[in-house]
């Protein structure tokens, strides 16, 4: 079924969208019944039911572990003018300490 939807209007456009919307509710419907008759087939092979096995509690395989928050890192250098200023002495150097470094200040000078 192949429309030419250039030669339609505005208003008939927006009914068609409208019943397209509809019958894909309707499908979705209708597939989901059957999905839950292949399942309830499934589970009776078994000798259970939908209802046991949502009751069961055991743990879900593609569960992930839970991730430790890590702590905020110790500040292990201070700017001299500005104390409030500080670096852990990871990650990029701040200008300041570049600065310093560069100026002949030893590393061991900017230490807390």
């Amino acid at each position: 079924m192949k429309f030419d939807l250039k030669s339609l209007t505005r208003k008939e456009l927006e009914k068609l969208a409208a019943d397209v919307k509809k019958a894909l509710l309707t499908a979705k419907a209708r597939d989901r019944r059957e999905a839950m008759k292949a399942a309830e087939k499934a589970v009776a092979e078994f000798g259970f039911s939908l209802k046991d096995l949502a009751k069961d509690k055991a743990p879900s395989v593609a569960a992930k572990p839970k991730k430790k928050k890590s702590k905020p890192a110790v500040a292990r250098f201070a700017n001299p003018e500005d104390p409030a200023q500080t670096w852990t002495g990871k990650g990029r150097q701040p200008f300041w300490f570049k600065n310093a470094v560069e100026a002949g200040t030893s590393p061991d000078d900017l230490a807390i």
